[in-house]
């Protein structure tokens, strides 16, 4: 048997049926907008190892050769320490390395054309400054000079033996500079603090 509706019935029944096609006309094409629009992939950030690793390439160098006790001669060589002991200081100032190096004399200052000016105040001291780096515990004690006029020094670090060339990295730590007979220059790279250590016996 049929219903029958009534012409306010059929009247909503028309809205919701209206409401429906709209509703599914923009889902459609909702839809078909984020299935044809390909998603643009963000660049991955850069891990924090990566940028450590490539700040840390800019101040580190190749690492020194380690040795072992048993290919050093820990014989010293007289003949080349009086070679280096007849090089003359050619310098203005005082030599440091020589005890009858007399010291430089300081004028004596004139007194004052005003004794009885009043004092100027003295300037407060700004604040103390900074503790000074630790020496560094490396050991010069010998060297080699190749045919193309490169030297390589030899280090010791407690037990430990390095010989190194300009430029090499000894314990992760202390950077070779430059080598002459008499000394080596040696960076701490862990307070960018730069010394000559002398050539001393094994």
């Amino acid at each position: 048997m049929a219903i029958r509706v009534g012409a306010e019935n059929k009247k909503q029944l028309y809205i919701v049926i209206a409401l429906f096609a709209i509703i599914a006309v923009v889902g459609g094409v909702e839809l078909y907008s984020n299935f044809s629009t390909p998603a643009t992939k963000r660049p991955a950030p850069q891990p924090a190892a990566t940028r450590n690793a490539a700040a840390a390439a800019q101040t580190t160098g190749p690492e020194a050769k380690k040795l072992t006790n048993e290919d050093i001669d820990p014989t010293l060589h007289f003949d080349r320490l009086s070679e280096s002991e007849e090089v003359e200081y050619s310098g203005a100032g005082r030599n440091l390395f020589s005890a009858e190096s007399a010291p430089v004399t300081i004028p004596t200052p004139l007194s004052s054309a005003r004794p009885n000016s009043t004092p100027v105040a003295a300037v407060p001291a700004g604040p103390p400054p900074p503790p000074k780096p630790p020496g560094i515990d490396l050991k010069y004690f010998g060297y080699v000079q190749a045919a193309d006029k490169s030297m390589q020094a030899f280090f010791s670090h407690g037990e430990n033996i390095y010989m190194a060339r300009t430029g090499d990295i000894v314990e992760h730590r202390y950077k070779i500079g430059g080598i002459k007979p008499t000394g080596a220059e040696v960076t701490d790279l862990s307070y960018t603090n730069t010394q000559t250590l002398p050539l001393q016996a094994y």
